[in-house]
């Protein structure tokens, strides 16, 4: 058995013997999560539900292959997050690299233009236009960037399982989710430095 981040357990035994019915259980568990890294990495419906479905037939196709150092959903995650960076190079294609921190990640930080809006009230920041300015920014991120925010800040995973999911180390996580906070607050600076203005 293995305890996985969910408050579901899963036999991975059962998995690999091919028993259906469980394996029904972890799409039945991860497909909402799976579904969401996608749409948020894509921004297309259609591409999230490709991506859920290559997901989950890669997983059953090769989950005698899982040796079960990882959660399981660390696993489901590594396979969608490939999936979705594969479908981003064939429709975009910038170079996105994950091997290892590159030479700027090792080098100071420019000093960013930050409003500081500590002081706003929540609800400004859960309006529908803030959350919509919110998706955006992140959208504007480098895929490199993006792809570690969301899965640490809007997924949850550890810096230990990002790493996982990504196959780069700790360290390129934490110094490449730094800078992505540093970007969006940067790009959100002007959008919540009117509304204090105007308070």
């Amino acid at each position: 058995m293995n305890r996985d981040r969910g408050k579901k357990t899963f036999s991975i035994d059962a998995l690999q013997d091919g028993d259906r019915a469980e394996f029904a259980h972890v799409v039945e568990e991860y497909s909402p999560l799976i579904y969401r890294l996608g749409l948020k990495m894509l921004n297309n419906p259609q591409d999230a539900e490709d991506i859920l479905q290559e997901t989950f037939i890669k997983a059953y196709r090769h989950i005698g292959s899982f040796d079960g150092r990882s959660s399981i959903s660390t696993w489901l995650y590594r396979i969608a997050t490939n999936e979705a960076l594969m479908l981003l190079r064939r429709k975009r294609p910038d170079p996105i690299s994950f091997e290892a921190p590159s030479v700027n990640e090792t080098e100071p930080q420019e000093p960013l233009q930050i409003v500081d809006w500590c002081c706003l009230p929540e609800e400004d920041y859960l309006t529908a236009e803030g959350r919509a300015r919110l998706n955006e920014a992140i959208d504007r991120l480098p895929t490199s960037l993006r792809v570690v925010f969301l899965l640490r800040d809007i997924e949850g995973l550890s810096t230990r399982e990002t790493a996982e999911v990504l196959d780069i180390s700790e360290m390129a996580v934490k110094t490449r989710l730094s800078r992505a906070r540093l970007r969006l607050r940067e790009d959100l600076s002007g959008y919540y430095g009117k509304i204090l203005q105007k308070r």
